[in-house]
């Protein structure tokens, strides 16, 4: 039997294989979540014009300090029908246009009226609350790099700019297998040795939250036909994603019959716990990701492999898994074979963040495992990771 391979060989494997789908144009307000195919640039300069940042009176600073006249108003969207005169003020609103002859705003807190005139009781300085066109961007600037993903953010930043469309990956088309006689659907009476099937509803909501189209096939029984039906319909997808049916039991049948439909086995087996017989496969443009049926085995597997191509396949820049780090805030045990996935709570205690792992971290126990908001890595090797040592993990949710 082949050696495993470590987390950074396998996802190097997938990644190798991993190319961005043709790109699309998307209306801005679709964009949410996509990533950008390329660069998307600024239409106009940010601010377009001179700008009020407060509300109060458009003067000049060499009028300052002293008592002006309050000759007209300029509100946001109306800007001022002259130009200012020496000697006068224009009350403004925030956002609204500085006229010309104006080069300094007074906030209106910083004044005393008296009827149509203001007493300015300091010297403003030049460009004082004026915000200056292009200091944010001027047309041209990219505002969002190829590679980036459309956040609410950058939704902003390029509604503002002008950007009413920007060219897109396609979304991945993915399809999602349970395998196994004793899987029934969540609500079904269950006959003895029947469990509910929990892995597609899981997978799949991961999956959308990156991005991909989901269909979720009804679970297959463990029979050669009724496998080569699912999975050479899964495989006109993007990517066909099972759970079970990848280890090497009488029953587990995913792998022989994928090679019969044509599927090369890139890999199978990583050097992960839980998680170690996934495998992984391309026929053609189309992947194939075997995860354990263990659930917890199959949500490790979709964080570290699935979701990477993902990603990968509509342009992510970095499609890779981001860490963060926090101290633990227990004892743990190091395997010496195999890199461990710990679910955990991360929180703040005493002005740090401090990763305390979850009892129960058994592969099946998927509903202990649901406390957990990250996935604390611990590298294999000999002893112990100390309590108060720095841990990298992974957000989850």
């Amino acid at each position: 039997m082949a050696a495993l391979i470590t987390i950074e060989e396998a996802q190097r494997l997938v990644l190798a294989r991993a190319r961005a789908a043709e790109a699309e144009p998307v209306p801005l307000g679709a964009a949410a979540g996509r990533w950008a195919a390329e660069a998307a640039r600024a239409a106009v300069d940010l601010p377009p014009f001179p700008s009020s940042a407060m509300d109060g009176f458009a003067v000049r600073a060499a009028d300052t300090p002293g008592r002006l006249t309050v000759a007209e108003s300029v509100a946001a969207g109306r800007p001022a029908a002259r130009a200012l005169a020496a000697g006068e003020a224009f009350a403004i609103s925030t956002g609204g246009v500085v006229p010309h002859g104006a080069d300094a705003v007074v906030p209106v807190e910083h004044v005393a009226r008296d009827a149509n005139t203001i007493e300015v009781a300091e010297g403003v300085r030049v460009g004082a609350h004026v915000r200056e066109p292009g200091r944010d961007a001027v047309a041209g600037d990219v505002v969002v790099e190829a590679g980036e993903r459309i956040t609410p953010a950058r939704l902003g930043a390029l509604g503002a700019a002008g950007v009413a469309e920007l060219r897109c990956a396609r979304r991945p088309r993915a399809v999602v297998l349970g395998t196994g006689t004793e899987l029934r659907r969540p609500g079904a009476a269950l006959a003895p040795g029947e469990v509910y099937e929990a892995n597609g509803v899981m997978l799949a909501a991961g999956l959308r939250a990156a991005g991909a189209e989901v269909e979720v096939l009804d679970p297959v029984a463990d029979d050669e036909d009724a496998h080569r039906a699912a999975l050479a319909r899964g495989l006109d997808a993007d990517l066909l994603v099972t759970s079970g049916g990848v280890s090497v039991g009488p029953h587990d049948l995913v792998r022989r019959v994928l090679g019969e439909l044509g599927v090369e086995e890139v890999f199978w087996r990583v050097a992960v716990k839980p998680g170690k017989p996934v495998g992984f496969g391309v026929r053609g443009a189309s992947f194939w990701f075997g995860l354990p049926g263990n659930p917890v085995s199959s949500l490790v597997g979709l964080e570290l492999f699935v979701l990477p191509a993902v990603r990968a396949l509509q342009g992510a820049r970095d499609p890779l898994p981001r860490y963060a780090v926090a101290r633990l805030g227990a004892p743990l045990a190091r395997n010496p074979a195999r890199d461990e996935l710990v679910r955990a709570d991360v929180r703040w205690d005493d002005g740090e963040l401090v990763a305390h792992p979850l009892s129960g971290q058994e592969s099946h126990m998927i509903v202990r495992a649901a406390r957990a908001n990250a996935l604390v890595h611990v590298a294999r090797g000999e002893g112990a990771l100390d309590a108060g040592t720095t841990v990298r993990y992974l957000p989850l949710g």
